[in-house]
């Protein structure tokens, strides 16, 4: 029998048309055999929609047409089955749902928002839990606790929009103890949505005002310069992860853009999302150094207790050989296959392993205590004495 597995993509965020290209190329390659394969499209409302042309990438160049031709859904629970619910008369149950597999990017959805709703629906689902999701959206947080553990980062400092609008003066002279040149980010966004470098005051003005645009809470980093931008991509759970090899990345620009990364597109117009850009795989670096990355990108996943396929980006500044941890990605663009694949792992068998293992973890969360059975509120007879 096949699990019923839906697809959740989309949502209200700034990367919502790569979520719908990582979706339609995961679908594209699931294992029909072993799954019933289940497309739920978010529009930027968040309203869920239900078509079996929600696989086809070329349906989304008239998406008011497409939204039309599909259903508007809901996944409701119900005699505890999860099950997706047409929205409009008759009301129908469309289809059963074993697990949820949401492939999201960027704030709103990959931040956590999505598995929250998910926790509170009680529905299986693949990929990191809520925390995780909060902890690797969040740069800063992000920053903070892999220095906790002992995992090199950048010098960086942050601040908030309301900062910047009391006193801006003393937030630049901060950025400034950093030294030039320095890399802008809006702490909550990914694909390098809203980041510039400023090598001087007129630059970062320009560059924190972007930023802003963004997000209220600005990370500003020193730039590794002479760098070298290194991926891998880390498969499992806290009681087992898996690495990929290790990719040498090549942008146009200083930094690996946003233009880079989606919008370089191919001979027929079209995106191949990250899997487009330019890359060498197995990267060219000394051992040691892969070797660091390989056990800086554990330690990493296991602070943050990441489940399923993440993508861990590094800087090597090739001056002194030094390695940081640039950005732990929650859910990558493309789902990282393309880092599996020249490893022998097909995206098929990658998808497979995803799957595995959100089932194991609703496994072991159903077998955790959340509730008590006895009802406090029987004889409340108001809130003297309740301490």
């Amino acid at each position: 029998m096949k699990i019923s597995v839906a697809v959740l993509f989309g949502g209200n965020s700034t990367e919502h048309e790569i979520s719908v290209i990582s979706a339609v190329q995961a679908m594209s390659n699931m294992d029909t055999l072993k799954y019933d394969i289940i497309p739920v499209y978010m529009d930027k409302n968040n309203e869920m929609y239900y078509s079996e042309d929600l696989k086809d990438i070329k349906s989304y160049k008239n998406i008011s047409e497409l939204k039309k031709k599909s259903k508007l859904v809901s996944i409701v629970r119900r005699n505890n089955n999860f099950v997706l619910l047409n929205m409009k008369f008759p009301y129908n149950v469309i289809k059963q749902i074993d697990i949820a597999f949401p492939i999201m990017h960027g704030y709103n959805t990959e931040d956590g928002s999505v598995a929250g709703y998910l926790e509170v629906l009680g529905i299986p689902y693949c990929q990191s839990d809520i925390f995780a999701d909060v902890i690797a959206q969040d740069k800063i947080f992000q920053k903070a606790i892999l220095k906790e553990n002992n995992v090199p980062v950048v010098d960086y400092v942050y601040f908030y929009e309301s900062d910047y609008e009391l006193n801006p003066g003393s937030v630049i002279k901060m950025v400034e103890s950093l030294g030039y040149p320095v890399i802008i980010k809006p702490s909550r966004q990914g694909s390098s949505v809203g980041i510039s470098i400023a090598k001087n005051k007129k630059e970062l003005a320009s560059a924190i005002e972007d930023a802003i645009s963004y997000d209220e809470k600005i990370l500003v980093e020193k730039v590794v310069e002479n760098m070298t931008e290194l991926n891998i991509s880390v498969l499992g759970d806290n009681k087992n992860y898996e690495v990929s090899l290790i990719e040498q990345v090549y942008g146009a620009d200083e930094i690996l853009s946003y233009k880079d990364k989606y919008l370089s597109g191919n001979s027929k117009g079209g995106s191949k999302g990250m899997a487009s850009t330019g890359r060498k795989i197995p990267a060219d670096i000394p051992k040691n150094i892969e070797q660091e990355i390989i056990k800086y990108s554990t330690v990493a996943c296991k602070s943050l207790n990441t489940c399923g396929v993440v993508r861990i980006d590094y800087l090597l500044d090739k001056k002194d050989g030094k390695v940081y941890l640039n950005e732990l990605n929650i859910t990558p663009g493309s789902l990282a296959f393309y880092l599996w694949t020249p490893k022998g792992k097909e995206y098929k068998e990658l998808l497979t392993n995803i799957i595995d293992c959100g089932i194991r973890k609703y496994q072991v969360k159903s077998k955790k205590l959340s509730s008590f059975e006895t009802n406090v509120l029987e004889n409340f007879n108001g809130t003297k004495g309740v301490k």
